[in-house]
């Protein structure tokens, strides 16, 4: 049996198993990249989650809201609540659909746009300072490596809905 056929009757404890503890890995870096990406937009008044919501603004301007919440894996309540914050502080703005009254569009405002640049820079420098030193062969692992996890949870959750 080779290293990669590891089997959970080897492992007395789940936390022996390699599985197991790559799970918890990928859990705690998570964890520890939102609290540092936290700190390191604490300057500039914006939470990770609002930086999402910048970030995807930016990139497909006059998305509708039921489009964003779908990108970025969360519900309407969650919206409801990260919108009006952005929306209050002039970073973003909401419009009707021309075509669907029902529908509303968001898109950055000016003073939106140059606060998400900036956003982008701090976020761009920390990945760079944190994974320059790793070979891009590997970061390419591990990105596919992730993609298939999500792949698979979000399969499992249409599965359950």
């Amino acid at each position: 049996m080779n290293k990669n056929q590891v089997t959970n009757e080897q492992h007395h404890f789940p936390w022996d198993h390699p599985r197991f503890r790559s799970w918890i890995a990928v859990a705690r870096a998570c964890q520890l990249m939102q609290q540092t990406m936290t700190r390191s937009l604490a300057h500039l008044d914006i939470k990770t989650p609002h930086l999402d919501i910048l970030i995807n603004l930016y990139r497909f301007d006059g998305i509708s809201q039921q489009e964003l919440a779908r990108k970025l894996l969360v519900g309407r309540s969650n919206m409801s609540m990260l919108l009006p914050q952005l929306e209050k502080r002039g970073l973003i703005e909401r419009r009707g659909d021309d075509k669907d009254k029902r529908v509303l569009r968001l898109s950055l405002t000016p003073s939106g746009r140059t606060l998400t640049e900036e956003a982008m820079e701090v976020q761009t420098g920390l990945i760079h300072k944190l994974m320059e030193d790793a070979p891009i062969e590997e970061c390419e692992v591990v990105a596919q490596s992730m993609e298939r996890l999500i792949s698979l949870l979000l399969k499992d959750e249409s599965e359950l809905a």
